[in-house]
């Protein structure tokens, strides 16, 4: 028999006493159980086979539904299946004649509360009743508490990656004390790289641990001598590979915080690879190097060419824009690059906000601090 598609269920509504439907196509046995529950209280419903027990339901749902296993149109299996698939609250026992062991097996397999074979007596019914709503109101008790569980363990769980992300700030802000300029670079790189993932299509997560991993990329910088950081001339080799340490001494600083991000961990470390493999500080080269990193390496270059530097003013956006099609497929992923410049001249970057200043010549990009 084909059925209509699932339509969502009447709740079971708080009543006085219980609701029951009873199901058989023999009219007689059908008329001793109504009578035998409605004298314990129920308020009593009854079909002459699964179909017309269907179309009641449909009306009005019911806590416990007796149903004979044998009946033409629907039988007790197939309608024990549908009310499990949409009343899953209500509590199904099955009557037959058939005093059948696997037949028992297999109704309580598909959600039988009971099964109880012809001839019975009525009170037996009655205890078998009382045991299978008891069992339902244990179900749905348990049912309650787990779902009150999960949402005090979600609370909790927010809480605590709020107090976690509290932490990392902490983090940022003490680098910002010694190089002010950090901090707003920082989350100007987590906005573009956002931009950029969400341009390439990735997922919730993926851009979540992308956009905390800009927030972050530089906080090795922690360990660099001040001197080196704000320091207005050229740098020396020595002081240029000191600086350059950062990605690495910010690895190490964040590995016991960020074991659960892993993405945002390889952005701190890997944002200074290069596409053609002459980056630091693994010598990473094209796929190789995780798509999180590639993105984090066009924003951060981005901002550091637009910004001003205690060292240099910043560099103007078209100028920019060149030097990074030029890089392409030699520092960057040229598919990241098209991404970021997608996204910049679709407007989900502010142009009006990135800094502009006069172009200072020969800079390369790889060299930005």
């Amino acid at each position: 028999m084909t059925q209509t598609p699932n339509a969502p269920a009447p709740a079971l509504e708080a009543q006085d006493s219980l609701r029951c439907l009873v199901v058989d196509d023999e009219p007689h046995l059908r008329r001793v159980l109504v009578r035998l529950m409605q004298s314990d209280g129920f308020n009593c419903e009854e079909a002459g086979n699964g179909a017309e027990a269907l179309v009641s339901l449909a009306r009005r749902p019911v806590h416990l539904v007796l149903t004979d296993l044998h009946m033409p149109e629907l039988d007790g299996i197939g309608l024990l299946r549908e009310i499990r698939a949409r009343y899953p609250d209500t509590a199904v026992m099955l009557i037959t004649a058939v005093a059948d062991v696997s037949t028992a097996v297999n109704c309580l397999a598909v959600g039988a509360m009971d099964y109880l074979t012809k001839p019975f007596h009525l009170e037996e019914v009655r205890a078998r009743v009382r045991q299978a709503l008891e069992k339902r109101r244990l179900i749905l008790e348990n049912r309650d508490y787990q779902e009150l569980l999960e949402e005090k363990v979600s609370v909790q769980a927010r809480r605590l990656e709020e107090l976690f992300l509290a932490s990392i700030q902490s983090l940022a802000e003490a680098l910002e004390v010694k190089d002010p300029y950090t901090h707003g670079h920082s989350l100007r790189v987590s906005k573009y790289s956002t931009v950029i993932a969400r341009t390439l299509g990735l997922d919730a997560d993926v851009v979540r641990q992308i956009e905390l991993g800009g927030k972050v990329h530089d906080i090795g910088k922690i360990g660099v001598r001040e001197s080196v950081l704000n320091k207005a001339g050229p740098l020396t080799d020595e002081e240029y590979q000191h600086i350059m340490t950062h990605p690495v001494v910010g690895w190490r600083i964040l590995s016991p915080l960020l074991s659960e991000m892993p993405m945002a961990l390889t952005v701190v470390r890997s944002h200074h690879e290069r596409f053609d493999g002459r980056g630091i500080p693994d010598g990473l080269a094209g796929l190789d190097i995780p798509l999180e990193a590639r993105i984090a390496a066009v924003a951060d270059t981005f901002d550091a060419m637009t910004s001003e530097r205690p060292y240099r003013p910043g560099v103007p956006l078209q100028a920019t824009i060149a030097e990074l099609r030029r890089c392409s497929g030699a520092q960057f992923d040229p598919d990241v690059v098209d991404a970021f410049l997608t996204a910049l001249h679709s407007g989900a970057i502010d142009k009006s906000s990135i800094g502009e200043g006069s172009h200072a010549p020969g800079f390369v990009p790889m060299g930005v601090r």
